[in-house]
């Protein structure tokens, strides 16, 4: 597999992977935005009852696997935005100069 080190390497090898399995008709705006919820959903079930110390230090078995909830939210999250042709590091710039105009520093 390619060493991915960014999100445009991923973004490819995760197309090469889906389109080895031909998985293309599957990956619909719908049908990943669900995936990555469901996702999420696992992702937050680790955290579930938690206290805020416990959610900070999770033993190493519940990391590796919240450490895989990410990786699979992460996968669905650039999936869907390489459909919609959605440029992620763009968007969240661009999402952060909107927040700071909508929360500025106190006393601004």
């Amino acid at each position: 597999m390619t060493q991915i080190k960014d999100l445009d390497t991923l973004r490819f090898a995760l197309r090469d992977f889906a389109a080895a399995r031909d998985w293309q008709a599957f990956h619909t705006p719908k049908n990943l935005a669900m995936a990555m919820i469901v996702e999420a959903a696992e992702l937050v079930e680790h955290f579930q009852w938690a206290t805020p110390e416990e959610s900070c230090a999770p033993p190493p078995e519940k990391l590796a696997a919240i450490r895989d909830e990410v990786a699979d939210t992460l996968i669905y999250l650039v999936e869907l935005a390489d459909v919609l042709d959605i440029d992620l590091i763009a968007a969240a710039r661009d999402k952060i100069v909107k927040n700071a105009l909508k929360y500025p520093l106190p006393g601004r």
